[in-house]
Formats: C-alpha cells, structure tokens, sequence
C-alpha cells in the first residue's frame, strides 16, 4: 500500500510537476482530518512517511486507562502493556492504525483534501510558471476555441490559460493546433487560483518582437522610447541611440528590411513605422507623423503639448490618415496634441 503511494506521488510530480513534499504534507494534513472524525476528536497523531524508505505509518496517541471510557482517546493499561510493557497510567502510547479502517466519511473527507492538494499544487506550480514570465512573450498553442464568447484556451507548459477575444487580433482567427506568441500583461492570485491576462494586442507584445530580433535593443545600444499601436492594423514606435556612429531606425528595420519584416508577419501584416525619437517635440512630432512629410510644427507656448502641423496640401490625408489612424497614433506615441493643417491653409473644397 505504501509502496503504490509514494509511486502515484512519484508520478505526480513526473506528470504534473507537484512536489512529492508538498503533497505528503497534504496527505498528513488528511490523516489527521480522518483520525479527528474516526476517533471522536482525537487528532493527536503522529505520521512517519518517507518515501526513500518507503515507511508509511500512523500512531494515534492514547492515554492509557484502567478502564476505557472514550475508545477514541482511551486505551486500558492491558491493552497498552501489549505495546510498551513499561507503561503506566496516565501516560500515552502509539496506537498504529491501519487507514483502510477509516470510516466512509472520515475517507471521503480525507480524498477530498487530497485532490485539493493536486488543485493547489497545480495553481502553485502555474502560478510560479507564469509569475517569472510576465511582461515577456511565451509561445502557446491552441488547444480549444469558444465560438460563442470568442475565447481561446492556450496550453503553455504544462498549464492552461486563456486569451478573450478582447486580447485577440481583429480579423485574426486562431484554431487548434496553431502555434502563437502572446504577451503576458498580468498575473494575479485571486481565491480561485492564478489569474493570467495574455494580450495579442499589448503595445508590449511588439515591444518584445523587437528586442528578440534586433540585438541593438536587447543589449541597450539602441533604445525603444515610445510605442503606440492599433491591433491588426498599424503601430509606430519611436527608437533613439546615444552613440552617434548607431542608426537607430536602421538597425530596427534591418537590411533591406528583415528584421521588421518577421515582426510583420508575426503580427498576420500589421504596419509597422520606426520613427527616430528626439528631445525636441517638434522634430519628434513631424518623425511621429512618418510617411508624411511636414513643411513646420509651431509648438504652443503655453505648455499644454500642442502643436499645429502643416504639411504640403498633397499629403494631408496621408498625415491625418485612414479615419484619422496616422494622426491618432502620432499622438499616442509623443503625448501631444496634433492639429494638422495643410501648408496652403485650405482644406480642399472647404
């Protein structure tokens, strides 16, 4: 019986990766359970179980009686004499126990404690798993999709967890089997196990993406300073270098464009524009506004972060861009407020 124990706990922590002392504390805390309800409250126990030994034994302690009132918590001196001739009364004694003879009650309780454990050792094991990963990237495949509510359950490791459709890529259909990358925005403990919230959208999942293929970024030579992002369709990042002799922009897009070019493909064909970033909001706003040229950035002089923009009058709607997208992320990523007018001062028709 002993041996099948510490072989299932062997596995468990094979399979699932739940330490064997975690759950031979669980166990114990069982036992004792199962002693207090089998022997009229008498928890007062003590539990050998090593499995390099393969010693599983319980003795419940008793004090020892002339005559036996409370056979939970009692042992009459002859009976005790049996298992230490050199007792007297009032002193306890060992009683070993065989646990098959737990009540049904007593076992089902103790079950119940047990599988607990595996619950908590698995939530434990997740949460460490993904508490060292987070705001990194992780690969996940897709083991289920939920039509209805739009979810997707990702296995990562040995855990699951899942991406809603709020995190997911408009337009972006994931099915089983698909190998995807997701960002890891937040790990929190909650009383029903870890909580994970992975993103496909994160502004931080391109920020990743770039530092995994651009060596300049992950050493430090070249530094991401803003990044702003549409899901799905467009993200412009602003990158800088404080050594001169380093093409920041250059060394993100790569030659002739490869390394933005995985990005890209990563990302199922979201734009992507690498801006050079500067200390001077006027030459950081008119780089933010890429692929347009700008003719001047008047900024305010009241240091409320606007600026009025013009651009040659063939290029404004590149500058606003679609429904107002190019605009909208250049002001994302320098925290200023654009107003785009086109050099002539008129609007087309207007």
């Amino acid at each position: 019986m002993s041996s099948e124990v510490f072989e299932a706990l062997s596995l468990l922590e094979k399979e699932r990766g739940i330490p064997v002392d975690f759950m031979l504390d669980k166990i114990k805390k069982a036992i004792l359970t199962a002693c207090k309800s089998s022997y009229n409250g008498n928890d007062d126990a003590i539990i050998n179980m090593n499995p390099d030994t393969g010693v599983f034994e319980v003795y419940l302690q008793k004090t020892v009686v002339e005559e036996v009132e409370d056979k939970g918590r009692e042992i009459s001196l002859l009976d005790a004499r049996e298992i230490d001739p050199n007792t007297a009364v009032g002193e306890k004694v060992g009683v070993q126990l065989d646990t098959k003879q737990f009540g049904r009650i007593a076992a089902q309780t103790a079950r119940n404690i047990i599988r607990q454990g595996i619950r908590d050792g698995e939530r434990g094991q997740m949460m460490q798993e993904f508490q060292s990963r987070e705001h990194e990237i992780i690969s996940a495949k897709v083991v289920r999709t939920d039509p209805a509510r739009g979810s997707v359950t990702l296995e990562i490791g040995k855990s699951e967890a899942m991406l809603t459709r709020q995190e997911q890529v408009p337009g972006e259909e994931l099915h089983e089997g698909d190998h995807v990358k997701v960002y890891v925005v937040e790990v929190a403990a909650t009383d029903r196990g870890p909580r994970v919230m992975l993103s496909r959208t994160h502004p931080g999942l391109v920020k990743r993406l770039f530092e995994m293929e651009v060596p300049e970024l992950y050493d430090g030579t070249v530094e991401l300073k803003a990044i702003s992002r549409e899901a799905g369709s467009r993200t412009k990042i602003a990158v800088y270098s404080k050594d001169q002799n380093v093409d920041a922009v250059g060394a993100c897009i790569g030659p002739k464009g490869a390394r933005v070019a995985k990005i890209v493909d990563e990302l199922g064909g979201e734009k992507i524009d690498v801006v050079k970033y500067s200390e001077d909001p006027a030459e950081f706003v008119a780089a933010a506004l890429s692929p347009s040229q700008v003719v001047s950035v008047d900024v305010a002089e009241d240091g409320s972060k606007s600026c009025i923009v013009k651009v040659p009058d063939n290029q404004l709607s590149l500058a606003i861009g679609n429904k107002g997208q190019n605009a909208r992320l250049a002001a994302k990523l320098t925290g200023w407020k654009i107003d785009i007018k086109p050099e002539s001062g008129f609007y087309g028709e207007e």
